[in-house]
């Protein structure tokens, strides 16, 4: 099996997990310098927005990182009649932030070609996809521009279908992370499996590198992964926790006060399953029984989720994090690299030759 490091251009198997609103230059920039790959979630960027990014982390590191892209499924809401109406029924969390009931914009998302045409300029060194497949036409520009692809299963039939679609790697990401579940093949609710579980099966079932997701927060997990049979690990919620991510103060404490049992799957927030803090938000909103279609609910919860970031109201955001945030300690992203790279195995944890 190819060496993930050498595939990667890295020091050490250790990934950022890319955040979908969350992600910072200076977080992906602190972890590509410190040997790893910094990654930076695209979530709703346009081409612009993208080549800016671009820029800002070629001139915040030299080092390899990667860009992340949601693939589209097909069965994204547009705006329509019924944004008006669910609109209406987030009228109170508007009202507690201070801002009108927003009408509906021109597009929810900007088109895939309009992203893929922006990252193919900023040519990074990892293109990672979730919610698919990518086609064989992404994946033959990729590597032609030398760009590495890298797509994310739930399962294990998952995994093989981003295997048969000739990507680089795959990450198998278990049901304990933090954030959206990023199944394609059968509903999220359906494809619930642990990261224990996982990531060996997907070990077994492609002959291509397996990055473990889910659940680790620590050398241990580290250690666990790589027992499991992992080639590198992706770490999302210990990185989130600390001061050079773009998550609140707010969100940072809760990472930290939320125990394994109080994170909660919901599509409240979004419209797609995630998982994070079951607060005030998404209480009534899962009681008020009324939850538009992805991205629908995702662009209208974004509304005063924005508004209740920037005056520190937790009960408002959505507080993405995964089961292990009780494990996370480290204050900065130079110390929750240290603290995963103790639990790299010895003989994996080298210089890249």
């Amino acid at each position: 099996m190819s060496d993930l490091r050498r595939m990667l251009g890295i020091e050490h198997p250790i990934l950022l997990g890319p955040f979908g609103g969350l992600s910072s230059v200076e977080l992906t920039a602190a972890v590509s310098e410190a040997g790893g790959l910094g990654a930076y979630g695209l979530y709703g960027y346009d081409g612009d927005r993208i080549r800016s990014v671009g820029a800002a982390l070629r001139a915040a590191t030299p080092r390899p990182f990667g860009l992340n892209l949601w693939l589209p499924t097909g069965d994204e809401a547009a705006p329509g009649p019924l944004h008006a109406a669910h609109a209406q029924a987030l009228q109170p969390f508007y009202e507690a932030v201070g801002v009108e009931v927003p009408p509906a914009p021109e597009r929810y998302l900007p088109p895939l070609d309009e992203q893929l045409e922006a990252i193919w300029e900023v040519a990074p060194a990892v293109l990672s996809v979730v919610f698919g497949v990518p086609s064989a036409e992404l994946v033959d520009e990729a590597r032609r521009r030398g760009i590495r692809v890298v797509g994310t299963a739930t399962t294990v039939a998952e995994a093989i279908a981003l295997a048969d679609a000739e990507v680089d790697a795959v990450i198998a990401t278990g049901m304990e992370a933090a954030g959206h579940r990023v199944s394609f093949l059968r509903r999220a609710e359906d494809s619930l499996v642990g990261t224990f579980a996982l990531v060996p099966q997907v070990v077994d079932a492609v002959d291509i590198p397996v990055i473990a997701a889910g659940g680790v927060a620590d050398r241990r997990g580290v250690a666990a992964a790589f027992a499991l049979g992992a080639s590198g690990v992706q770490v999302g919620t210990a990185f989130l926790a600390t001061a050079e991510s773009a998550a609140t103060d707010t969100h940072r404490a809760s990472i930290r006060a939320t125990a394994a049992d109080e994170t909660v799957l919901t599509r409240a927030m979004s419209g797609r399953l995630a998982r994070g803090a079951r607060n005030r938000a998404v209480r009534a909103i899962e009681a008020g029984g009324t939850i538009a279609p992805f991205p629908m609910q995702n662009w209208l919860t974004g509304r005063f989720r924005t508004v209740a970031a920037e005056q520190g109201v937790g009960e408002l955001q959505s507080l993405w994090m995964g089961q292990a945030a009780p494990l996370v300690q480290a204050r900065t992203a130079s110390d929750a690299f240290a603290e995963l790279l103790a639990g790299v195995p010895e003989e994996k944890g080298g210089e890249a030759g």
